[in-house]
């Protein structure tokens, strides 16, 4: 199954496995054999440190990996939608208290409340989906109803 992400958090992820690969990996295997050369690997604190760091970061690499293998990179700006909010729009809400907010619907790699991007399968982004400018909704949230009118849809 295809896993959408905007063409921002597809780049994000490939920066980061390149870090992974280029300067992680090499750096922690230079840990392992500094540990290594320090004698009884039975009573050696440092040389299992390094070892369980690397095994942590070889799977997120392998989860890095499978992420941007099954990706569908969505480019927003090429979205045909009649302005309908869709994975990739950015939403301009108002709740009911008159607070105005701004969101892009993102994938689960790239959320960022503090950002204003939030997860596609969130209360609120599934809320929003398939509405348009003008359409009010109400959402179930761990904190309750919450209820916003969608001022404005764009694809950026």
């Amino acid at each position: 199954m295809k896993t959408p992400m905007t063409s921002r958090g597809a780049e994000l992820l490939r920066n980061e496995l390149t870090q992974l690969k280029n300067i992680e990996r090499p750096r922690i295997s230079e840990q392992i054999a500094e540990a290594r050369s320090h004698g009884d690997l039975s009573e050696n604190a440092e040389y299992d440190a390094a070892r369980d760091k690397q095994g942590l970061m070889e799977a997120r690499i392998r989860d890095i990996e499978a992420k941007l293998a099954n990706a569908q990179v969505v480019d927003p700006r090429s979205l045909q939608t009649d302005g309908r909010v869709v994975f990739g729009a950015t939403v301009d809400v108002e709740d009911d208290k008159g607070e105005s907010s701004t969101w892009q619907i993102v994938g689960e790699d790239e959320a960022d409340i503090k950002a204003g991007r939030i997860f596609v399968g969130s209360p609120i982004a599934r809320g929003l989906i398939g509405k348009s400018a003008g359409d009010s909704v109400e959402v179930q949230t761990p904190g309750g109803v919450k209820r916003y009118e969608i001022l404005d849809v764009r694809y950026e």
